[in-house]
């Protein structure tokens, strides 16, 4: 079964919602990037939340059948980065996300989906 970059980008969505994730933005990179075709960026407010929301959307992809090609972060839990090929994920420590703010490096970027 495959799943196209725009439905594993609404898996991922909602895997991190079902873990209350904050401020969920899925940011659409066709025709900006040769990266990914979306950016999911969240985050949690503790490090077991945000190891929780990393280890939902890992599990809900492996369900999907989706491929995950690399995951770091996962130990420190203040930047979790995962590759899910088309879709790339990244799940935030508040306070890593408001240091780094990417949403602000990807400013051309179309906003699909926040939550």
């Amino acid at each position: 079964m495959t799943v196209s970059s725009k439905e594993l980008m609404n898996m991922v969505v909602t895997a991190a919602d079902d873990k209350k994730a904050s401020n969920i933005v899925a940011l659409d990179l066709n025709n900006i990037s040769l990266v990914a075709d979306y950016f999911v960026i969240c985050h949690g407010n503790s490090d077991t939340q945000v190891q929780a929301i990393a280890t939902e959307i890992r599990k809900q992809a492996h369900a999907a059948g989706a491929t995950i090609k690399g995951i770091e972060g996962m130990d420190s839990a203040r930047w979790v980065l995962m590759d899910l090929g088309d879709v790339v994920v990244h799940v935030f420590h508040r306070d890593e996300r408001e240091y780094y703010n990417i949403e602000r490096l990807w400013s051309d970027a179309k906003v699909v989906e926040t939550v």
